[in-house]
């Protein structure tokens, strides 16, 4: 069968992706965990894709090179959703290292740079202070989660904190997720690169962060080829990934421990270990909305599975996080978890490169809530929630919290 398949198979098949809620794990991952650890699925668009299950065949797939991440955007191959940023941009990591700007984004990204974590403390303290100034109940994603993550990558990419709300405003667009192509999806993506591009030639003493070290380059003879709107995507993209992925990560991490208040009272206790709950948080997660996307670029053996060339491959991360064959007692929220090889931040050649800084803001933003609001709780009840659709993350749209 093609990776299409026919119209009358790929109706009969699972639709993916699984539930919405952030909080609630799909009962599908651990009926095909056991059942069928490469499954055939239905995705957005209609076409089909084999999502694996399992923590071993999930990491064969992410680790091996003939499963490729910029294939998936090539022209008539099987998709997951619509593309709605421009197709060169998928591979990013990739586009960084061929253009030589690996060490740029590296030094941008590195969580130990000068004063930085005292400096990420410091905007978390205001930002607490703003939410006690207004009082519960209080938007906690708008008034904590959003802005932090906002502040740090403005930092990190060298943009004024004044324009965070206009570029967290576009993640809104450029993380949606679509059967069909939409208009605004490509104007958004060029509104962006603009402004990179105009913060790029800023007057030099303006310059900061990675955008300020990505001017430099320009005089170098070595990067004569780079022009502003290469330079410029690097920074509009590690913005948008950084900052979407970070936000929804500590709102979902939150959402965790407001739903078993004893643990906030344990890093309370026990703020040492805050790095290895961090790490179970992350596996804990649910935040990542939709499978991580391959492309087989020959015929590879998955498990009892032959995927032919030129088919989707997702990788449920979810399923693999929660394998039990991996992770003792796997739904079970254990912050003292000795033994952690999640696999949120992926693997292989695609493992994200902001896996300390992400570390850093997170393990900042729970320390600074559990010493200064020990009495957090959920203002609503958790069924009403309202979760966010046709995104890449699971979000909830506003978080209302009391302390």
């Amino acid at each position: 069968m093609s990776a299409t398949g026919t119209d009358t198979t790929t109706r009969t098949l699972p639709a993916f992706p699984f539930g919405r809620r952030g909080d609630v794990l799909p009962e599908e991952c651990a009926v095909l965990r056991a059942e069928a650890p490469v499954a055939r699925v239905r995705t957005l668009t209609g076409d089909t894709a084999w999502l694996v299950s399992s923590y071993a065949l999930a990491r064969q797939v992410l680790e091996d090179d003939r499963f490729s991440l910029k294939d998936t955007a090539s022209p008539g191959a099987p998709r997951q959703y619509a593309l709605t940023i421009p197709p060169e941009v998928v591979n990013n990591m990739g586009n960084i290292n061929s253009a030589g700007l690996r060490g740029a984004v590296m030094r941008a990204l590195n969580p130990r740079a000068d004063g930085l974590r005292q400096w990420l403390r410091e905007r978390a303290d205001e930002f607490v202070d703003d939410l006690l100034a207004e009082g519960p109940p209080a938007d906690f994603r708008a008034g904590f989660a959003d802005p932090f993550s906002a502040a740090l990558h403005c930092k990190v990419i060298g943009v004024p904190f004044a324009d965070r709300r206009r570029l967290m405003s576009g993640l809104d667009i450029a993380f949606m997720t679509s059967a069909h192509p939409f208009e605004g999806s490509r104007l958004n993506w060029y509104k962006d690169l603009g402004y990179m591009v105009d913060r790029l030639n800023a007057p030099e003493e303006q310059r900061a962060g990675l955008l300020g070290r990505l001017a430099e380059l320009r005089t170098e003879e070595e990067s004569a080829h780079l022009t502003d709107e290469m330079l410029a995507t690097v920074a509009v993209s590690l913005f948008g990934a950084g900052a979407v992925s970070t936000s929804a990560f500590l709102v979902l991490a939150v959402l965790a421990l407001l739903q078993h208040p004893e643990l906030i009272a344990y890093l309370r206790a026990h703020p040492e270990r805050m790095g290895r709950a961090v790490e179970e948080l992350l596996r804990w997660n649910l935040s990542i909305g939709d499978g991580l996307p391959r492309l087989a670029t020959e015929d590879v053996q998955v498990g009892d599975v032959l995927v032919r060339k030129g088919e989707l491959v997702l990788v449920l991360v979810e399923g693999a996080n929660f394998d039990p064959a991996v992770f003792t007692d796997p739904e079970r929220l254990d912050l003292d978890r000795e033994v952690n090889p999640h696999l949120s931040f992926g693997a292989g050649r695609h493992f994200c490169p902001a896996t300390g800084l992400g570390r850093a803001h997170a393990e900042i933003a729970l320390g600074v809530l559990v010493e200064r609001l020990p009495g957090l709780r959920l203002a609503v009840p958790p069924e009403q929630l309202v979760w966010r659709t046709g995104f890449i993350k699971r979000l909830p749209e506003r978080l209302p919290v009391l302390w």
